[in-house]
């Protein structure tokens, strides 16, 4: 554990290095607030903090700035969360209460809301549609061998998947598939279907099944969207970097395991190579789960440099989780 001196020198250096993304000097931290010691003094802190691991110093005439531990110890023990200002707060309010519609533009819409906020890439992981209740449910005629599905879930989402028809297949034959499966499916959750009960009519029968089939598959699926890339961009100087950390923001699969992960332990914040993906091993995360009546349904979160304003990150999404599941949770 730091003592107090060291303690007060690296929160300063990381808060200084978090406004200005320059290396920080002994001089500039030795007047700084509640630093009442002289430069010489703080960079002989600073030199140990540095061989201790919290600093590092990018070259022999620069100054320091904090590595992955440091900021670890900083969000630990300096970072409390920040608060919203009034006309934050009040825009964030105002676009909830004002969102309609599908959930699937809710949450895009919300990823877009985080990434105007924080400045930083925005991740919105919604509730797996295999857990909402079936509404409603469709086929619609395409043409005459294709035929689309549509379900529509009490969370306010919609799930639509293609099937394929026979020739004998004709409107009436078509009708009736979706009336049985309307009779068997509404209330029931998307991921508990099962056969229903057939009719004895073998192309009803098989049409039902088909589509049963189909949205087993599409119900499995996360809802994943990110917004804010271009804010990632402009975060970093080396092209290979930005190229990287996008190209993994565009794995879904990835981007929900790192999420899943996160809040799994426990955790609101992961820096720098603690979430152990090599793309984003210059990238911190910080995210907050987003509870509908006491259950975890989803996650939102930013992505950004690791001397991304964690303060204000932290309260953003803690904001913008809370109101997001109430409005779920409101339908």
């Amino acid at each position: 554990m730091l003592d107090v001196r060291k303690t007060a020198i690296l929160g300063a250096v990381v808060q200084e290095y978090i406004a200005t993304a320059q290396p920080v000097g002994s001089t500039h931290i030795s007047s700084a607030p509640n630093i009442n010691v002289s430069s010489a003094t703080v960079r002989h802190e600073m030199a140990m903090l540095e061989s201790e691991g919290y600093l590092i110093q990018p070259h022999t005439s620069a100054g320091r700035i904090p590595t992955d531990k440091g900021y670890r110890f900083f969000v630990d023990n300096l970072a409390t969360p920040g608060t919203l200002d009034h006309a934050t707060t009040r825009h964030v309010g105002d676009f909830f209460s004002a969102a309609h519609g599908r959930l699937e533009e809710l949450l895009h819409q919300t990823s877009n809301l985080l990434a105007d906020l924080t400045h930083s890439a925005a991740v919105v992981v919604g509730p797996k549609a295999e857990a909402a209740p079936i509404r409603s449910v469709q086929i619609v005629r395409l043409s005459s061998t294709f035929a689309t599905v549509v379900v529509v879930l009490a969370n306010g989402s919609v799930e639509n998947t293609t099937i394929e028809l026979t020739d004998d297949d004709d409107d009436i034959c078509v009708d009736a598939a979706c009336a049985h499966l309307a009779a068997g499916l509404i209330g029931v959750a998307l991921g508990a279907l099962s056969e229903v009960t057939p009719t004895g009519d073998q192309a009803v029968d098989r049409i039902c099944s088909v589509a049963l089939t189909e949205l087993a598959i599409v119900g499995s699926g996360d809802f994943v969207y990110t917004g804010g890339a271009s804010e990632v961009a402009r975060a970093f100087d080396a092209v290979e970097v930005v190229r990287s950390v996008l190209h993994t923001l565009e794995q879904q699969f990835v981007v929900v395991s790192l999420v899943s992960d996160i809040v799994g332990r426990g955790m609101s914040v992961s820096i720098g190579g603690e979430h152990g993906i090599e793309p984003l091993a210059a990238c911190s995360l910080v995210v907050a789960p987003v509870m509908v009546e006491g259950e975890h349904l989803g996650s939102v979160g930013v992505l950004g440099p690791t001397r991304m304003n964690y303060p204000q990150a932290l309260a953003t999404v803690d904001v913008v989780s809370e109101l997001l599941g109430h409005r779920i949770e409101e339908g």
